[in-house]
């Protein structure tokens, strides 16, 4: 191994892994003995541990790295993903879904479809979401960070995904969702003032805060129609389908609010959370977007990441910056685990392998499942090494446009349309992927987000006919589950928390017209 770290770094690297690892034993000593206990953590989280985690667990290698190799290679257009999800993913969560989910008690989304509509929608879900988490966040996660350790410490590529998987997975599988959070919100500090550390050393090394401006001039949040990666038509279906998905109906994301005290607690929590989106994702674009004059032709934008740690950083401070990449990795992967756990255990295990099972059965069960989703993650994270012509995060939206508009066009008719039928579900579950490939090897020069916005609407219109050629449920069924005015509100024995400032409304509409100022500035 030829590793760059001083005495120093190493020592401040070690620390950190060392106590990670321990905290996360240590929370998984906390209770864990039944199924509310380990897949929801007792539902017992607070708004600030909601925001913390769900942004710990969303900011990952694929963006510290991945994100930055956009913002290298195509300047501030790669913040349209991040901000994208404050004013799509999140509000549909935030004033659509969460009470639905909360009111109903549910462990995982697919229940929530379940109870909509039937087994066949409740199973279509677990499949596509499960093949995204393996094949999409778990495989490019552990790549990404890999090859920043491969790049910075000349650690090997098989060797760094053997040690990242397997640490993390040590205290996930034993501690389940409570040693998730626990470890995420230590590592949401560190991965803050690692990337604070970075993005001050960077953009003081360009000449100071005056180069930053100077690219403001270049900032443009709308590309035009035929940008191959930014289009401005993916607002018309790509970034919605893949943001509702992402941030609304995905287990990975939406299991931190089902923890939740309460459901003021859950919707503040989603609230901080867009903040930490909004400022997090500065952090690692603004040291981008100045990189191009200190290292102007490198040939891997992925690898800009590790060349600034490399030739900016002082002793010390490289290990504290490696330390919040390998944070982000961490709670990352530790989340996307732990959701794989809950959907087989809830979901495959319980209503099809064993109806009967104990609670002690059902955790067992998780921890099993947990071991074998990270042996499948790293046998996968192999695909990802023949993938090198444009940044890996563009690879990832890609590949959520296969799995994605299906599942986007059941939620949303699922909850907003009465008349939304089983069949019209499975249809638009089922068309999915055929039609993604179909689309990618008849025209391969359109640009993804084109191509999955074309899908989740061709899902959706499916979705309607064939509801309206089948026998919808009778509306005693649907109580509870289908969008009213009512479900903006919360219930009644939680109104008294919102009073004044804590009126989660207010913090809304303050973070919602900051991100409309610079999309309307820098269209």
């Amino acid at each position: 191994m030829n590793s760059n770290l001083s005495t120093l770094d190493a020592a401040v690297f070690g620390v950190y892994i060392l106590g990670i690892i321990a905290l996360g034993i240590y929370a998984s000593r906390k209770g864990s003995s039944t199924k509310r206990d380990y897949f929801l953590a007792g539902d017992k989280l607070p708004w600030w541990m909601i925001g913390g985690s769900i942004i710990a667990a969303n900011i990952s290698s694929h963006q510290l790295v991945g994100v930055m190799g956009v913002a290298y290679n195509r300047g501030f257009v790669a913040m349209v993903t991040e901000w994208g999800a404050i004013l799509i993913g999140f509000n549909a969560l935030l004033w659509v879904f969460l009470p639905f989910y909360l009111r109903n008690g549910f462990y995982t989304m697919p229940e929530f479809l379940q109870k909509r509509f039937g087994e066949g929608a409740r199973t279509i879900y677990s499949v596509l979401v499960l093949l995204t988490y393996i094949f999409v966040e778990i495989s490019a996660v552990l790549y990404l960070g890999a090859l920043s350790l491969q790049s910075l410490l000349g650690i090997p590529m098989v060797t760094s995904v053997l040690i990242l998987a397997i640490t993390t997975g040590l205290y996930t599988i034993a501690g389940g969702l409570r040693a998730v959070i626990w470890t995420e919100m230590v590592q949401l500090g560190v991965l803050i003032l690692g990337m604070f550390a970075l993005s001050y050393t960077t953009i003081d090394a360009a000449g100071g805060f005056s180069a930053v401006l100077e690219t403001t001039k270049d900032w443009k949040l709308m590309m035009p129609a035929n940008d191959p990666d930014f289009p401005w038509t993916m607002y018309l279906g790509g970034l919605l389908c893949i943001s509702i998905f992402y941030n609304a109906t995905n287990q990975f994301i939406v299991q931190r609010t089902l923890a939740a005290k309460n459901e003021w607690h859950a919707r503040m929590g989603i609230i901080f959370g867009d903040y930490l989106k909004f400022l997090l994702p500065l952090l690692i674009i603004f040291p981008a977007l100045v990189a191009p004059k200190l290292f102007p032709d490198l040939d891997k934008p992925d690898l800009l990441f590790a060349t600034l740690v490399e030739n900016l950083l002082p002793s010390g401070l490289v290990g504290l910056v490696m330390a919040g990449l390998i944070a982000a990795v961490m709670s990352h992967l530790s989340g996307a685990i732990n959701s794989c756990t809950t959907i087989l255990t809830m979901d495959v295990y319980l209503p099809y392998i064993k109806p009967d099972s104990t609670e002690k059965q059902s955790v067992s069960f998780g921890r099993i499942a947990g071991v074998v989703i990270i042996v499948l993650g790293i046998i996968c994270t192999g695909l990802l090494t023949l993938y090198s012509e444009k940044p890996v995060f563009i690879y990832l939206m890609n590949a959520y446009g296969y799995f994605t508009p299906g599942i986007a066009a059941m939620f949303l008719l699922g909850i907003l349309w009465k008349r939304t039928t089983h069949a019209g579900a499975m249809a638009a579950g089922l068309l999915t992927i055929p039609l993604s490939l179909a689309i990618e090897y008849g025209l391969p020069g359109m640009p993804f987000f084109n191509r999955t916005g074309i899908v989740f609407w061709a899902c959706m219109l499916c979705c309607v006919c064939v509801s309206l050629l089948t026998k919808p449920k009778p509306e005693a069924e649907l109580t509870g589950l289908i969008w009213t005015r009512d479900s903006l509100s919360l219930p009644a024995n939680e109104r008294d928390q919102q009073k004044g400032m804590r009126n989660p409304f207010i913090w809304w509409a303050i973070i919602t017209v900051v991100v409309l100022y610079f999309y309307i500035k820098y269209a």
